[in-house]
């Protein structure tokens, strides 16, 4: 990832939970939006690990008809041998299989994520300012395009190196927990 495109994400999170954290933690409480935080991440963090076990598992039997073994590739990638025809056809698939299986998930995307998620369920017609869109938009008609840009570009590639499944499983576990937590927000203990 560019180094760029790695501030500008950073501080973009740190914003957004910024703006969205402490409403949630003061309507929850500490101990409800830390549990949100927390399982919104571990959320982030298998949807991303099933994707990329489903590509995994494709790229293998791709890989496996073609002819290459993977195993012996996989026990030493920079041993094995570059002059192959085989390799050389394939390295567009080996490519992808090293970034699944080299490349590590960063970052609290998908926990900040859950957090947009469970405001927007929370809150569904507070309006929220977007860059370059001169009118506030309430958050419940922002959140499904964000979702859907993620899953599409989770899926089919683009945006640099984020973990674009990772803010979706974030988002379903925020929204899930909210949608439990809702019923008893405002009840009276």
């Amino acid at each position: 990832m560019g180094s760029g495109v790695g501030l500008f994400h950073i501080i973009f999170n740190m914003f957004t939970l910024y703006s969205f954290g402490p409403i949630l933690e003061q309507n929850l409480g500490d101990k409800k939006y830390l549990i949100l935080y927390f399982l919104s991440g571990l959320g982030a963090y298998f949807l991303f690990n099933l994707w990329n076990f489903v590509q995994y598992q494709n790229i293998y039997s791709q890989l496996i008809t073609a002819g290459f073994d993977v195993d012996d590739y996989l026990r030493n990638p920079q041993g094995y041998l570059v002059s192959s025809k085989i390799l050389v056809e394939n390295s567009a698939l080996l490519k992808k299989l090293d970034s699944i299986i080299f490349g590590p998930m960063l970052g609290a995307s998908g926990a900040i994520f859950g957090v947009i998620a469970a405001f927007a369920t929370l809150y569904p017609d507070a309006k929220i300012g977007i860059l370059f869109i001169p009118i506030p938009v309430k958050v419940k008609y922002v959140l499904p395009i964000v979702i859907v840009g993620s899953i599409y570009l989770g899926i089919f590639g683009g945006g640099g190196n984020i973990a674009h499944l990772a803010h979706v499983g974030g988002a379903i576990v925020g929204f899930i927990l909210a949608r439990i937590w809702r019923k008893h927000l405002y009840r009276f203990n």
